[in-house]
């Protein structure tokens, strides 16, 4: 197997996450439209400095995208997973695992106390690889989405890297 390599994402990596994204896109996990063709990847509240990159044999076959859950100062400690994506061909392999964990490596290097996400209630296998990676259901929003013709729970996961109750 070739070996797997996390980075910060660049800026030349916009037509190669794109396509992913493109490639990648199903109501399994997204809740909005499907990227069109001239759709850009990066935009102004998530640029390169907001994703990992995965790479197998220097080519892209997966990223995370991090961010914070809302603009306001009071939640500036948390960090959020706004996104993530692996190549069909490259699935099975850890390239989503590796993610999750280089994920929630840079929340804690960038200073967060804690990291959430939103996950679909039926996206099983991403809920999965969350909870491997120390990830807990924190909340459910029953039907709070209608994908493709079906009503779809909302999932809140999380995971605090301070104790709760201590201030440092």
């Amino acid at each position: 197997m070739p070996a797997l390599h996390i980075r910060h994402a660049r800026s030349d990596d916009e037509e190669a996450l794109r396509r992913l994204d493109r490639d990648t896109w199903s109501y399994q996990h997204a809740v909005s439209p499907p990227p069109g063709p001239d759709d850009p990847f990066f935009r102004e509240r998530s640029g390169p400095a907001d994703h990992l990159v995965a790479e197998l044999d220097g080519v892209v076959v997966g990223y995370v995208r991090l961010g914070f859950p809302t603009e306001l100062a009071s939640n500036a400690h948390v960090r959020q997973i706004r996104g993530l994506a692996v190549a069909e061909a490259a699935r099975g392999n850890g390239v989503g695992r590796a993610l999750v964990r280089a994920a929630v490596d840079e929340a804690r290097r960038l200073g967060a106390r804690r990291i959430t996400l939103r996950v679909l209630g039926h996206n099983t296998a991403a809920r999965k690889l969350y909870e491997s990676g120390g990830f807990a259901v924190e909340g459910v929003q029953p039907e709070e989405f209608l994908l493709d013709g079906r009503y779809v729970d909302d999932v809140l996961m999380g995971q605090s890297f301070i104790t709760p109750g201590t201030t440092t």
